[in-house]
């Protein structure tokens, strides 16, 4: 949200809802908190950009990368309003507050429809969302898609179909084919290796079902951000091991090392969003053995071996994000071990761009050019 009081009064005017001041906590129901949030923030990255930069503050220079103002002037909004940090939370309200943040950046994406799901997970079925783009529902011959399959992110314990709603929505639409998210079982309650097993299920039973869903089970992908990333790298993974069909990964921002520390890491550690209390937190929810940590689904840029028929895979990082260095490191893996796989840095990005689609319009782009591979790939 955005305080008035720190806004000159012309600018503070065009917002577009009315917003407490500093440090006022708001009650009550969480998807109406999200979408007063999501105006605001909305209303601040939509002004001019000579304003925006303004508003930002001093240019973030770092590792001879500019973040752009856009993200820059989120996270100090952020930190105005006093945003609870996650990690610091007891755990059902850090799940709460991660809905409510995601959906503030996200806003309410359109898509042709949604249809909820049972699907089979290692241990029962688990819940899930079928987005179908406008472009599908509208069309008198819509079978033989594509089907995205997608884990969210949230650090293996914070995140839910709700709060990557937004990014599935955008996804279908700009993809213009459906995607099925899966709601896996979450640390600490389930630890490693629940999540990895879940997903795993899941896209079988995608698979064996793509038909029924209206799509080409030859054209089957992964996709997945941050904990979902390595999830759906783990996914494509198995999927080779047992000689089963995928037909592309696109891993965004994915995190692929849980045992050493990068240079990215200790570089954007603070101040960027993504913050190492919560990876340190998160680590230790998915890991509550410190030997897990190293098993071949666990960090899997330390893999000695790839399994051949890896699919295709496209890898997404952002410049000021901790992740950075190991998402773009196990594309060089991937790649030496012959797998067809490009790699893109969007260097004035933070870590959550591709969930901010509902605000300004710099991360929207940049999250429709991180589709436009899988895209090009069904």
């Amino acid at each position: 949200m955005v305080s008035l009081s720190r806004l000159p009064g012309r600018l503070a005017a065009r917002l577009p809802v009315p917003v407490p001041p500093r440090g006022h906590r708001l009650l009550g129901d969480p998807p109406a908190v999200a979408r007063l949030k999501n105006a605001a923030l909305d209303g601040a990255l939509s002004l001019p950009a000579p304003v925006v930069r303004r508003l930002a503050g001093a240019p973030v220079d770092l590792d001879g990368q500019r973040l752009h103002p856009e993200p820059q002037l989120m996270l100090r909004l952020m930190r105005l309003t006093r945003e609870p940090q996650v990690p610091t939370l007891e755990l059902a309200a850090g799940r709460s507050a991660t809905e409510v943040q995601a959906l503030a950046a996200g806003g309410r994406q359109p898509v042709g429809a949604v249809r909820a799901l049972r699907v089979a997970g290692a241990e029962g079925d688990l819940d899930a969302r079928l987005y179908v783009p406008r472009a599908l529902r509208d069309s008198a011959d819509s079978d033989g898609g594509g089907l995205v399959v997608y884990f969210h992110g949230g650090g293996h314990v914070w995140g839910s179909l709700d709060s990557h709603d937004p990014a599935c929505r955008h996804l279908a639409e700009e993809s213009g084919h459906r995607v099925l998210a899966v709601d896996y079982r979450l640390a600490p309650e389930h630890p490693y290796p629940a999540a990895v097993e879940d997903c795993f299920e899941a896209y079988v039973w995608a698979l064996n079902n793509a038909r029924g869903l209206g799509c080409d089970p030859d054209r089957l992908a992964v996709a997945g951000d941050s904990a979902g990333g390595h999830l759906a790298a783990t996914t494509a993974l198995r999927a080779a091991e047992q000689g089963l069909q995928m037909a592309f990964q696109l891993l965004i921002y994915p995190v692929t090392d849980f045992v050493r520390t990068s240079r990215s890491r200790e570089m954007f550690a603070q101040g960027f969003f993504l913050e190492s209390a919560y990876m340190d937190r998160g680590g230790a929810s998915f890991f509550p053995e410190e030997g897990m940590r190293s098993q071949p689904y666990a960090s899997i840029l330390t893999r000695e071996e790839f399994p051949e028929g890896l699919a295709p895979a496209h890898v997404v990082t952002a410049g000021f994000d901790p992740l950075r260095d190991e998402g773009e490191a196990y594309a060089v893996a991937l790649r030496q071990a012959g797998v067809q796989v490009t790699c893109d840095r969007f260097e004035g990005m933070i870590h959550g761009f591709f969930n901010a689609v509902g605000v300004g319009s710099e991360m929207r782009r940049c999250a429709a050019a991180a589709i436009a591979p899988l895209t090009a790939a069904l």
